[in-house]
């Protein structure tokens, strides 16, 4: 049986090196074998799209391309997808690369018609015993960054929350999205022209230029930032005789306006919003009407730039485990 994904170097609904035998592709003693839970294979992808669509009411257009994302990370990183006897729930876990105790549960579903039997609380078990297993002393209800689904549970999945709080996880930290209509006017036409003047260009990053902006974001940011730019669907970047200035990029997080960022030599020129309108024109073109920018750090910048307003909640919640 081929694992989904499980360790460092696992590939994508791949088989982990070592094959089936890997660590961790065995059920354990703990939660996971008591509830008859095991590791996902490639041949329930189509289903565990299928249970976060059934699942995921505010987020069901793109549950497909969630589940894609989340098991195709970066390499290195140790996750894994743990599935129901029945294929009726789903849960992603993944380790943080950042702080090496803290594991991630990173999407919970349960189909509606499923629910009440306790298929929740064993896959949050299952998880959590998979990632006490990798070294894990904390648990967190929350992104874990770049590959991620939300930053936390959004608050309108109540149920989750509830779940959450029922078994002991803290909330410690908020974060939000901010919703962007594409309908309005996202011309940069004259801003355009002002940055020729001051020497600026904007372009949209070919193929050949996602190394340079990815090493942008890295020198000025962190590999974080990097890795996103290396894997969005659209990228726009600032040059100046040469030299990047900024960048932004849109669907990294399938759908998702980020990360963008200018370097202080570009600050007070216009540079980021001409390249948030461009990714956000992009966006438009490809067939959306509004566009979540996400975990947002300034407000009144996307308020004042595209008129943005602040939308989706997330709260983070975390536990230790034991």
């Amino acid at each position: 049986m081929s694992p989904l994904g499980n360790g460092p170097g696992a590939g994508p609904w791949g088989e982990a090196p070592g094959g089936p035998e890997a660590p961790g592709t065995r059920e354990t003693s703990g939660a996971r074998a008591a509830s008859g839970i095991r590791e996902a294979v490639a041949a329930d992808a189509a289903a565990l799209a299928g249970i976060a669509g059934a699942a995921l009411t505010h987020d069901a257009e793109e549950a497909a391309s969630l589940v894609a994302r989340l098991a195709a990370p970066p390499a290195g990183r140790s996750w894994t997808a743990l599935v129901t006897r029945g294929l009726d729930g789903v849960a992603f876990a993944s380790m943080s690369a950042r702080d090496p105790h803290a594991g991630h549960i990173d999407l919970l579903a349960v189909r509606p018609e499923a629910r009440g039997a306790g298929l929740g609380r064993a896959l949050v078990a299952a998880a959590e015993d998979w990632l006490r297993g990798r070294g894990a002393t904390e648990a967190r209800l929350a992104g874990n960054p770049p590959c991620y689904a939300w930053p936390g549970i959004d608050v309108r999945y109540t149920e989750a929350a509830c779940l959450a709080e029922s078994l002991g996880y803290e909330r410690y930290n908020v974060a939000w999205n901010m919703t962007a209509d594409l309908t309005g006017d996202l011309s940069v036409d004259a801003d355009l022209a002002w940055l020729a003047d001051a020497g600026v260009t904007v372009h949209a990053a070919a193929p050949g230029d996602r190394a340079a902006v990815s090493a942008f974001a890295r020198e000025q940011w962190n590999a974080n930032w990097a890795w996103e730019a290396e894997q969005a669907a659209g990228c726009h970047y600032a040059v100046r005789e040469g030299e990047i200035l900024g960048f932004a990029a849109w669907g990294s997080r399938p759908s998702w306006f980020g990360p963008m960022g200018t370097a202080p030599a570009a600050r007070g020129l216009g540079v980021g919003r001409v390249l948030l309108r461009r990714c956000l024109a992009e966006q438009r073109a490809a067939g959306m009407s509004s566009a979540q920018i996400g975990w947002v750090g300034p407000l009144r910048f996307y308020a004042r730039a595209v008129g943005a307003h602040a939308e989706r909640v997330f709260w983070l919640y975390r536990r230790g485990l034991r």
